[in-house]
């Protein structure tokens, strides 16, 4: 029987391109842009942008604030500093980087807000800028350039970004429902719970602490005389359901458990967002692993593969069944 996948993902993308259209992309510059003085506008263009570019977008009929960004959109509206960013092609990662030092930039697409050194910096950034749009408007030639193409543009570098945010919001949601699996597991010996932790003790009376961590995702300790910890079990979680990209999220919990067996955890185990999963593959491309879970059998909380999770839970943290 085919069955095939519900379009959850371009649902929520549909949801989320319509907010930013009106932050981010041509819709919030043609915004902007009405609300400027246009003389000082064709000033400012004339300064920043080459003047064969200038020459090239007026025989389109086109504004030349569609492909060179100018202080006076960024200081009218930070923000739009991702419009371009989007048009020229940059994901996030690479453009705020310490190599393009623009980083000192990214306070304007995410928050609105303009860097420290006011208008010095913006028009340092527009030149910077000027080239990579000279370079792309020659790239694409002026035949071929309109306004829907650079609005499809800002569109392909925006894709992956949303899917990249879906994946990181699937994965956290993941890490949450199985540190909720454990919590139940061990909720008659909970004594304490707090944002990011959950306190139980266990049978010889002892202090074991459950945790969000950065790296690895989940920890597990017991707190020993002294006030010093042993640590417990150190979990990976995976939340991606793509099973064309499984290993390199295996290969991911690898360097994690490496971290965790260097400082000293006991078991390290790695959960898993797939239906089917190779374990001889998953093993050779992480040997630290001591144990694979597949969260669809965690979550219903019924089967082998959840009793040996839970039974290895119970045992390693010393709690009474």
């Amino acid at each position: 029987m085919l069955k095939v996948p519900d379009p959850e993902l371009q649902i929520d993308f549909a949801g989320a391109l319509a907010d930013i259209r009106t932050r981010y992309l041509q819709d919030a510059l043609l915004s902007t842009v009405r609300q400027l003085d246009i003389t000082e506008l064709d000033k400012a263009l004339a300064e920043y942008v080459p003047k064969a570019s200038l020459s090239i977008l007026a025989s389109c009929g086109l504004r030349a604030e569609l492909l060179f960004a100018v202080p006076v959109i960024l200081d009218a509206n930070p923000r739009l500093l991702a419009y371009y960013r989007l048009l020229y092609g940059y994901s996030q990662k690479e453009f705020y980087s310490r190599e393009t030092g623009i980083s000192q930039f990214s306070s304007m697409e995410k928050h609105g807000r303009l860097p420290r050194k006011g208008a010095a910096g913006l028009a340092e950034l527009c030149r910077s800028l000027a080239g990579a749009g000279a370079l792309l408007l020659d790239g694409i030639g002026g035949s071929r350039m309109s306004r829907e193409l650079l609005d499809d543009l800002t569109l392909l570098t925006l894709g992956p970004q949303l899917r990249g945010g879906a994946n990181v919001r699937k994965g956290a949601d993941g890490i949450v429902k199985v540190f909720d699996v454990i919590e139940e597991i061990a909720r008659d010996a909970v004594t304490g719970v707090g944002p990011s932790r959950i306190e139980i003790t266990n049978a010889a009376g002892r202090r074991v602490l459950i945790e969000f961590a950065p790296d690895p995702d989940i920890i597990i300790r017991e707190e020993m005389s002294g006030g010093s910890f042993r640590d417990l079990i150190a979990i990976e979680v995976k939340g991606g359901s793509d099973f064309s990209n499984i290993h390199n999220r295996i290969g991911e919990a690898e360097k994690s458990h490496q971290k965790a067996r260097a400082v000293g955890y006991v078991e390290c185990w790695t959960v898993v967002n797939v239906g089917r999963m190779d374990l001889d593959m998953a093993r050779r491309e992480s040997p630290t692993t001591n144990r694979f879970y597949r969260m669809s059998e965690l979550f219903r909380k019924d089967g082998s593969e959840y009793e040996d999770f839970k039974d290895r839970v119970i045992s390693l943290t010393g709690i009474r069944s």
